[in-house]
């Protein structure tokens, strides 16, 4: 196992940043659904209103 990680460090480096962006585009799109639910809900009060 230690000969593996001392032999692909670079493939390593590269999967834990890939996995890092992927959590962040994740978090952006949910991030995104909310505001885009509180915009509908504005323009419904407003509408109400």
């Amino acid at each position: 196992m230690i000969d593996f990680l001392e032999q692909n460090q670079l493939f390593i480096v590269l999967t834990l940043v890939l996995l890092i962006w992927f959590g962040i585009l994740i978090y952006l799109r949910t991030i995104e659904n909310k505001i885009v639910k509180l915009e509908q809900a504005l323009k419904k009060q407003k509408g109400n209103n």
